[in-house]
């Protein structure tokens, strides 16, 4: 690994790994250091500090996200077929990380309104993620007894629910169960 990336990815490959699976606070520089193979000034010449590192994992999080999202929906030209394939991108992500959760509530549940850095970044991811379902289901001829705007806030927080529940399960069958429920909402 150490000489195939260069210092900054191996730092922010090694960081992100490990906020995400052990946490902000329980990451050490340190052991970011020894971990990605580098000396603490490598650190410190991309990175003015560890909250500067955290900012920039958040945000290359949300970027992967997003970009995999639309890589992933690009073929499928139906709104409803596109709103549940958008349901089986969150299984895909949950089930690669072994039901380990989402980035952004991991890091908003330990330290978001702590920093406000930190909760503008998840606010917005979470911002996009319903914006993403809304221009969907503005697409969609429905016949629910709800506007775009409540069916948006409705599945995006099924959404989470599902997720927050399959880190608790280890099971993403919350997320296959939406799947089934929202054609009935539609």
């Amino acid at each position: 690994m150490a000489g195939k990336l260069s210092v900054k990815e191996r730092i922010v490959e090694t960081a992100s790994r490990l906020f995400y699976h052990q946490g902000f606070n329980s990451t050490g520089i340190n052991q970011i250091i020894s971990e990605a193979d580098i000396a603490i000034g490598s650190l410190y010449k991309h990175f003015k500090s560890k909250e500067d590192l955290l900012l920039y994992y958040l945000k290359q999080q949300e970027t992967e996200f997003f970009n995999n999202l639309e890589n992933f929906l690009i073929n499928e030209q139906n709104p409803k077929g596109k709103l549940l394939k958008l349901i089986d991108y969150r299984i895909q992500l949950q089930q690669q990380s072994s039901c380990s959760g989402c980035h952004f509530i991991k890091i908003n549940a330990e330290i978001g309104r702590k920093n406000k850095d930190v909760e503008n970044i998840v606010n917005e991811h979470k911002q996009q993620q319903r914006n993403s379902i809304h221009t969907i289901i503005s697409s969609i001829e429905q016949n629910s007894v709800l506007n775009d705007q409540q069916l948006t806030n409705m599945i995006f927080l099924m959404i989470e629910g599902a997720i927050v529940s399959s880190s608790i399960k280890g099971t993403t069958q919350d997320l296959e169960d939406i799947k089934g429920i929202i054609p009935q909402m539609l």
